[in-house]
């Protein structure tokens, strides 16, 4: 394998992790973070630009998505959003707030 592209793997999920620390309820499977609850599912996804000729100066693009729990027990999704923030804080901060007017709790504090 090409070893810019085996860079490029290794890197694919450097800001999940670090926003793992900022949201303690979340799991981590390796390729998202996942929040779960009976009723809802949100799931953190890390997306980088493919063209390996641009420098990696732009920030990771994080999708946030949300599913609703159907009446037949399966997770439907719902709203998604993607979030390209430089800053670790700030993105952590709107993407707590996204989620919280979507689903209506803190997933920060409370379980889903």
């Amino acid at each position: 394998m090409n070893e810019r592209f085996l860079g490029y793997i290794k890197k694919q999920m450097e800001t999940l992790k670090l926003l793992r620390d900022y949201f303690p309820m979340a799991v981590f499977t390796g390729k998202c973070l996942v929040f779960i609850s009976e009723d809802w599912r949100v799931e953190l996804t890390e997306h980088k630009d493919s063209d390996f000729s641009k420098p990696d100066a732009e920030p990771s693009i994080i999708r946030v998505r949300i599913f609703k729990k159907a009446l037949n027990g399966d997770f439907v999704p719902g709203h998604y959003e993607d979030f390209q923030l430089a800053s670790l804080g700030e993105l952590a901060e709107q993407i707590e707030k996204y989620v919280q007017l979507a689903i209506g709790k803190n997933i920060r504090e409370d379980p889903i």
